[in-house]
């Protein structure tokens, strides 16, 4: 039976570079998805839209998973959006927390899914799928993304409907948050599409930017090397296919240290 250590046993065991923090939140949107928020070290410092390793102790023993930070860098508290994997070494255990339970996160957060890895543009494009909205939940709540670009468009793309609640309200909320809102104000779009139920707009990410449906909808001509800028986040079929098509349309991948059109996030969550 696995048993997860919680209170004072927790804390004698961490080792120096862990934060152990509370749960402060919890919401469940499927029997897949659901989101929680922590309490935030005073010492935490990490860019909106970088990763970090977070867990929990199982049976006496550590097991972390990278997640992205879906809060922007200024909250108060961390937000995660995980998925559920039946049988997943640390998300079996995660989608039981509950508020007051601590979760274990290691002290250097990084990635690449930074404003600081895109060269300047016009239009900043974050395609999604599934949970890998996550760190563009933190980008489109961050005041940089507005100051950069003048059109910031999120792309997120589900099996079903059910599953792009997470998104749908957190661009509702943006456009009354006292901080951000009025600059998200006639720049902040969401573009869904689903690939299961029916829905208005139907289809992978990747088939949509192909068939040039995506832009018609949007009202925005194809990408342009000269001013659209991109950011991919999903699973690994789904980041290698559209980094495909921005490569073939001279978008050039960039990273940290290597500014750029685009850049990619290859951490994953099980």
């Amino acid at each position: 039976m696995n048993v997860v250590m919680k209170g004072e046993e927790l804390m004698e065991a961490l080792p120096a570079n862990v934060f152990a923090e509370k749960v402060t939140e919890v919401q469940h949107y499927t029997d897949r998805l659901f989101r929680f928020r922590i309490t935030r070290p005073a010492s935490f410092r990490f860019r909106s839209g970088e990763f970090v390793m977070i867990g929990l102790m199982v049976d006496g023993k550590p097991i972390y998973r990278a997640y992205s930070i879906a809060s922007p860098s200024w909250d108060e508290e961390i937000e995660f959006f995980s998925i559920k994997v039946p049988g997943g070494p640390l998300t079996q255990h995660l989608q039981k927390i509950e508020i007051g339970d601590v979760i274990l996160m290691k002290k250097k957060p990084t990635g690449t899914l930074v404003n600081d890895a895109l060269i300047p543009g016009k239009r900043l494009y974050m395609f999604s799928t599934g949970t890998g909205i996550a760190p563009f939940a933190s980008i489109i709540r961050d005041p940089e993304t507005y100051e950069k670009f003048e059109d910031v468009i999120l792309t997120h793309t589900c099996r079903e409907v059910s599953e792009l609640k997470y998104g749908q309200d957190l661009v509702a909320q943006i456009k009354d948050d006292p901080l951000i809102g009025e600059m998200a104000e006639g720049k902040l779009r969401l573009f869904n599409s689903v690939t299961r139920d029916d829905f208005p707009i139907k289809g992978r990410i990747t088939d949509l930017i192909e068939n040039g449906k995506l832009f018609e909808e949007l009202g925005v001509p194809p990408l342009d090397p000269a001013v659209d800028r991109g950011m991919i986040c999903g699973s690994m079929e789904m980041i290698r296919d559209t980094k495909i098509l921005l490569e073939e349309r001279g978008l050039t991948e960039g990273a940290n240290n290597r500014p750029a059109e685009f850049v990619v996030e290859r951490a994953f969550v099980g």
